[in-house]
């Protein structure tokens, strides 16, 4: 039997962070969803395809692969075998990950990768509907969330240490964005699920909210 953990939340929350700290301390496989979603949408916008065209978008998306692999402890992030990590991370990707979302086409392709992921070994998952539609029977589902100015400010300060220029009120402007598309879609809205069990990470450091979980994981003998 596989043990599941799903963390949801809006842009910014931290999700991956924590997933990746709490599968290190747990030795369970990460599956970054966003980071597929960001390459969707960075193989839309490379070949000029309109992200707002369903049609157009999910039948490019059917001749799309897209895999996750770990070197030297790494997550590497592959666009029919181009390695794409670097680029994942931008934030034009995460606005094309998030218009590209929205397509039934996109998600439904992406979403059964992702499941057989969860039912063959131990995972932490994180993304925006894992909890509700990727992994709805995971044995623990956590919805980590932030303020707006909180989220940005990280994004900020992030975009800072690697040397890319950034303006915090427009990083807020998209992130705002980000979360009105996210959660309006038609197709699998961001929304907390109901047996999940909701974290505010404004005021925590990572190692907090990384405890708070384990904590929680104990609590379900995963420990």
């Amino acid at each position: 039997m596989s043990f599941q953990i799903a963390i949801d939340g809006p842009a910014g929350a931290g999700k991956s962070t924590i997933a990746r700290a709490v599968a290190a301390r747990l030795q369970y496989v990460y599956v970054d969803t966003g980071a597929m979603y960001r390459a969707m949408g960075l193989y839309m916008d490379d070949r000029g395809i309109d992200a707002s065209k369903r049609e157009k978008v999910e039948e490019a998306a059917a001749g799309v692969h897209i895999s996750i692999s770990y070197q030297a402890g790494e997550q590497q992030v592959f666009l029919n075998g181009e390695n794409v990590t670097g680029r994942v991370r931008t934030e034009k990707a995460g606005m094309l990950a998030s218009a590209v979302s929205v397509h039934p086409g996109v998600r439904k392709k992406l979403v059964q990768l992702q499941q057989e992921l969860g039912r063959s070994q131990n995972v932490v998952m994180d993304g925006r509907d894992i909890g509700t539609a990727v992994l709805p029977k995971a044995q623990l589902k956590i919805f980590l969330t932030a303020s707006v100015k909180t989220r940005a400010r990280r994004r900020f300060l992030e975009l800072q240490q690697k040397g890319q220029s950034a303006d915090l009120r427009e990083i807020e402007k998209d992130i705002e964005q980000r979360d009105y598309q996210d959660t309006h879609r038609a197709a699998s809205p961001l929304t907390q699920a109901e047996d999940a069990v909701r974290l505010d990470s404004s005021d925590l450091t990572i190692e907090e909210v990384t405890e708070k979980i384990l904590e929680l994981c104990r609590e379900r003998n995963f420990i």
